[in-house]
């Protein structure tokens, strides 16, 4: 954290998909609520790809949360994500943000909500 400790203002709901079988030999998928978790939101540099026919941006985000244990249900890994009211946050991968373990890197990229 090079010496400044983070601002964690920003409350974050933490959520994980669970499958559950449908009885038709599928599934439905529905995400659950793991809890709250105070955090660092800061967004990174946009990128943009073209194509003939597609334009694709996006901004990548630093989320910082205070680290939680392996296995324990407060610390994300990178099949979950962050909601903040109608805005997703899909975690892409997370890292310890020193070595003291007191805190956690999730990166991340925001994501349009769906019905």
């Amino acid at each position: 954290m090079t010496g400044r400790l983070p601002n964690l203002s920003r409350r974050l709901t933490l959520e994980t998909l669970e499958r559950v079988p449908d009885g038709s030999g599928g599934y439905d998928e529905s995400w659950i609520e793991l809890g709250t978790l105070w955090a660092e939101v800061k967004a990174g540099t946009g990128k943009e790809t073209a194509s003939d026919y597609l334009t694709l941006s996006y901004v990548p985000y630093r989320i910082t949360v205070r680290a939680a244990p392996p296995g324990d249900s407060r610390r994300p890994r990178s099949d979950q994500r962050f909601r903040e009211g109608d805005r997703i946050f899909r975690i892409l991968a997370v890292a310890d943000a020193e070595t003291d373990g007191r805190y956690l890197i999730c990166y991340a990229r925001e994501e349009e909500a769906s019905a």
